[in-house]
This record gives C-alpha cells, sequence and structure tokens, in this order.
C-alpha cells in the first residue's frame, strides 16, 4: 500500500482530522500527547506562526520517541518554500487551504498526501486533474453539507473532508457523513484557544474520545 492510501485509511478510518495551532511548544506538545492519548491517530499542525516550524520538529521528535503509529501532517501550506521545509522535518502529509499547483507536483513526486482546499467543482476538478485523491472543503461553514450532497455524485473517486465552522455536536456531523464526507476536520470547536490557554488537557482528551465515539456510532447507523 502507498504512503498516500496509508494516510487516507488512517484519517478515513478514524473519520476526523484534529488540527491546532499554538505558539508555545510545550503546549504544542501536550495537546499532541492528549489527542493521541484520546485515540487519535493522524493530527494536522496549522503552520500560522513564528514558531510553527521549530514546534513541529519538536512534535515529530517526540512522535518518534512516544507515538510511533503517529501521523503527523502540516497545514496552512501556501507555496512551494514551505512544503520544501516541512518536508525535510517530516510531515507525513500536508494541507492547504487552496490549491497550490507548485505544491502538488512536488508532492505527488515525493508520494506524499496533498489534500488542498476547494470551495468550487472547477477547483475540485482542477486538483482531480492533478492527481489529488483527497479534497477538504474550505471553508465548511460558508459550503455546507447540501454543497457536497450537490457535486458528490460527479466526483465519484475523491475523499472530501470539510475544514471549517464544524462543530461537535450529533446534528452537524451527522449532516456532513449523511451528505457523503469521509472524515471531518476539527478545529476550535474541538482544541479551542481557552482550552489550551488553561492548560487543559484532561478536557481535550476527554472532548476528542467523545467526537471519536460519535462518528464511530454515525458511521455505523
Amino acid at each position: 500500500m502507498s504512503k498516500i492510501q496509508v494516510v487516507i485509511n488512517t484519517i478515513v478510518q478514524q473519520g476526523m482530522l484534529p488540527l491546532y495551532f499554538h505558539a508555545h511548544e510545550h503546549t504544542t506538545i501536550e495537546v499532541l500527547r492528549a489527542l493521541y492519548r484520546a485515540g487519535i491517530k493522524a493530527v494536522e499542525y496549522t503552520s500560522r506562526g513564528e514558531t510553527a516550524a521549530s514546534n513541529f520538529t519538536k512534535m515529530v521528535a517526540i512522535r518518534n520517541l512516544e507515538m510511533p503509529d503517529l501521523l503527523l501532517g502540516i497545514g496552512t501550506i501556501k507555496n512551494k518554500k514551505q512544503a520544501e521545509k516541512y518536508i525535510e522535518i517530516g510531515a507525513d502529509f500536508f494541507i492547504s487551504p487552496g490549491f497550490v499547483p507548485e505544491v502538488a507536483a512536488l508532492l505527488k513526486e515525493k508520494e506524499i498526501l496533498y489534500s488542498p482546499g476547494c470551495m468550487t467543482p472547477t477547483e475540485i476538478i482542477v486538483a482531480e486533474n492533478a492527481g489529488i485523491q483527497f479534497i477538504k472543503l474550505f471553508p465548511g461553514n460558508m459550503l455546507g453539507p447540501d454543497f457536497l450532497s450537490g457535486i458528490k455524485d460527479i466526483f465519484p473517486d475523491l475523499v472530501f473532508m470539510p475544514t471549517g465552522g464544524v462543530d461537535t455536536t450529533a446534528e452537524n456531523i451527522g449532516a456532513w457523513f449523511k451528505a457523503g464526507v469521509s472524515a471531518v476536520g476539527m478545529g476550535s470547536k474541538l482544541i479551542s484557544k481557552t482550552l489550551m490557554a488553561n492548560n487543559d488537557y484532561t478536557t481535550i482528551e476527554s472532548e476528542t474520545k467523545k467526537v471519536l465515539r460519535l462518528i464511530q456510532t454515525i458511521k455505523n447507523n
């Protein structure tokens, strides 16, 4: 099985992809540990601050020591230079807010999963024609489940995951899965700035467990 397929299978199996950023290394690592304790096997860290690269480097080192079966992805990749830097650090997969052709070409050559953010059928077609298999619907709160319901039949070979505004309720997550997603991206609705500011890793762990159970229930119904 290809490295790309392994990542896709892991995200689809857990049914969600938690994503976060924090400027401080300690908080970054403790959130990662909490997610792993909850049963998460794939995490997205967003490259949104000056400390992102150094924090991600530490995440990879801690993962290698403590969590060998965890896949670490990097998000908010907007250009080839960023992608090259995180390939060197050791990212297992890459996610963008939009489709970046030179990043797609680089990662295809390296056989690394690239999931671009798409908002229109045109963008999805361009990504599919570039060899993309995993589409991030972004921003999810602007598009909504009805958008995917309307286009899903046109793209039978693609895996879809909404990110942005997906909340932790059965109603919201259930609507997305009914529309045809294979996973949901869970950011601040799951790993809030308040929880991180309060070092409340126990709640992050327990809420993540709840969402994982909820998603499995939804998928099995």
